[in-house]
């Protein structure tokens, strides 16, 4: 259940404020019935009318996309560069979808995009939502410098500690490493800890976005997350 201003808000019938002056000057029927009282709730089920035209209730979209290396997080910008939108078919492109907890034009991987204001707001706001990362660095990294980044590293940005690290892969023709992440703080705090251990980031690929996996969606491509998911991710509210 929502409030009625925030339903005509969000189906683009008016803002907040105005949406509220409508309900006032009883423009607004629920089922049929004049509603004219402020944080009145409706549901999906519910048929909402203004001046006895129907209001077609927006609908919530949810979706994990395996974002490419150099493709927008956002829509495509002033520049021209490709955004998230070219990996969608035409009966999405439409749709106002946003992403959430963005990645870099260089980045690659799980990228969650969604019209759902109220969830991006949860997730941003979480201090507790776990990520994890393949990170290509530049150079051979020994054992030891992994053992003392497991106990923090000190950055041009603070202190940071990740949740886990471990060597995925040692490429000695090509002389670099690929890190295996397991982080909590904002995606670029994984190039601070690798540059301050002297190993700059090269490439830097999303595994997965708390419960959501890119395993089995190739790259570019998207799937629509699960109502267990999407209630799964809402539990991380005040987390």
């Amino acid at each position: 259940m929502e409030r009625l201003n925030k339903v005509l808000a969000q189906s683009n019938i008016a803002s907040r404020r105005k949406a509220e002056e409508l309900i006032l000057e009883g423009r607004v029927k629920v089922n049929g019935v004049i509603v004219n009282t402020l944080g009145f709730k409706v549901g999906k089920e519910d048929l909402i009318t203004v001046d006895d035209k129907i209001v077609e209730q927006e609908k919530k979209y949810y979706f994990l996309v395996n974002k490419p290396s150099g493709i927008l997080s956002t829509y495509t910008d002033e520049k021209n560069r490709p955004g998230v939108e070219t990996l969608l078919t035409e009966d999405l492109i439409h749709l106002r979808l946003y992403p959430v907890d963005k990645l870099d034009y260089t980045a690659q991987g799980a990228l969650i995009i969604t019209n759902d204001g109220d969830l991006t707001k949860v997730l941003t706001g979480s201090k507790a939502i776990i990520k994890t990362f393949n990170a290509r660095v530049d150079g051979i990294v020994i054992k030891e410098k992994v053992r003392q980044l497991r106990k923090g590293i000190e950055t041009k940005h603070g202190f940071i500690k990740p949740l886990e690290v471990r060597i995925i892969e040692l490429d000695k023709n090509g002389k670099t490493t690929l890190l295996y992440f397991k982080h909590s703080g904002a995606n670029k705090e994984i190039g601070y800890m690798t540059k301050a251990m002297g190993h700059p980031l090269k490439k830097l690929t999303r595994l997965s976005y708390e419960n959501l996996h890119i395993e089995g969606i190739k790259r570019g491509g998207y799937r629509r997350l699960t109502i267990h998911e999407i209630k799964t991710l809402y539990a991380k509210k005040n987390a």
